[in-house]
């Protein structure tokens, strides 16, 4: 073979390497050719559902494929999120990202995977707050007043969720810790079993998501004493939040869209381009205040941060809890 000198050879590797971003880039541009799962970790009919299959439709219409919705619940949506890590990196399996996520690094003593390693972040979605609330037999009508009630009252007070390491149980413990008092945690299977004792009085205190709650809220069968998010809710508007009497606390469910490790930056790019644009939609942030949501757009790297501090925050306080996985 013809030994080439130094200035053609470079000129041979810039034709090769030029013609492989050429072709990276109208394979970017052509997707998506065919459907994309969307993977979430949850039982079909809740807000991961429901925010899936919005962001879903809203991606199918924008880019003329389906975006396939697919439950896949179980070990706290590890199953889900391990689907998702397995799955080629081409951007045609993508996950729904929650919480859990975040806390179950540490809540889970082994996971066949590393979460900040194995998935991409493309784009957040939503955050909700949860709201402290009450069974309307507890004398305290105030986040001061059942403070100084439970501390009267210590190991007395029973508390609620929807199961171990649900971000209700987390701002449960998150309560616990930085005001000191002690609640009794009782883990439910889900929120409405959880939600059907409160009422009934079995348990007295409860860190629900606010679209489950709301509206026994206002009907007065439970009392809300505040919101746990830094600003108050849309829908709940004269509830103060947990941050006005403790300062710092603040608790919040959020969702966002992850893709395998490896998956291409102009893929990741434009899934975020066009999430952002659905979450400036008119329409769609309707759809999502009516899950008591306010939209968090930004870039990839806003989304890693964001899942960085939730995963470092919440693992202080499973330890702090001593939560173990079920």
């Amino acid at each position: 073979m013809k030994k080439l000198k130094r200035g053609e050879f470079l000129k041979v590797a810039g034709v090769v390497v030029a013609a492989s971003l050429i072709s990276q880039v109208a394979w970017a541009q052509a997707y998506p050719t065919k459907p994309v799962r969307f993977i979430h970790g949850y039982v079909p009919g809740g807000s991961a559902d429901i925010t899936a299959r919005l962001i879903g439709q809203w991606l199918s219409d924008r880019l003329g494929q389906p975006f396939i919705v697919e439950s896949r619940p179980g070990a706290g949506s590890n199953i889900g999120t391990e689907a998702v890590v397995r799955a080629a990196p081409d951007g045609y399996t993508i996950l729904l990202v929650a919480p859990a996520n975040a806390i179950n690094a540490t809540l889970y003593e082994r996971l066949p995977y590393d979460f900040m390693q194995d998935i991409a972040p493309v784009a957040a979605l939503i955050r909700f707050p949860n709201v402290m609330e009450v069974n309307p037999s507890v004398p305290a009508k105030t986040v001061p007043e059942f403070i100084a009630y439970a501390k009267a009252n210590p190991g007395r007070i029973n508390m609620a969720s929807s199961g171990n390491g649900s971000t209700i149980h987390m701002s449960g413990e998150l309560f616990k810790l930085m005001t000191g008092v002690t609640m009794v945690h009782v883990p439910y299977r889900g929120a409405a079993p959880a939600l059907t004792d409160m009422i009934g009085g079995q348990v007295q205190v409860m860190f629900d998501n606010v679209p489950s709650s709301i509206e026994y809220v206002r009907t007065g069968k439970l009392r809300a004493l505040a919101v746990t998010t830094a600003k108050r809710s849309e829908v709940l508007p004269d509830i103060p939040t947990v941050g006005d009497f403790v300062p710092g606390y603040e608790s919040s469910a959020w969702y966002g869209v992850g893709a395998p490790r490896n998956a291409a930056q102009d893929i990741i790019e434009l899934l975020n381009r066009e999430i952002n644009a659905g979450l400036a939609d008119p329409k769609l942030k309707a759809r999502f205040a009516d899950l008591s949501a306010a939209v968090i757009p930004g870039s990839p790297t806003d989304f890693g941060k964001l899942i960085a501090e939730e995963t470092e925050k919440w693992g202080k306080v499973v330890k702090f809890s001593g939560a173990k996985a079920n």
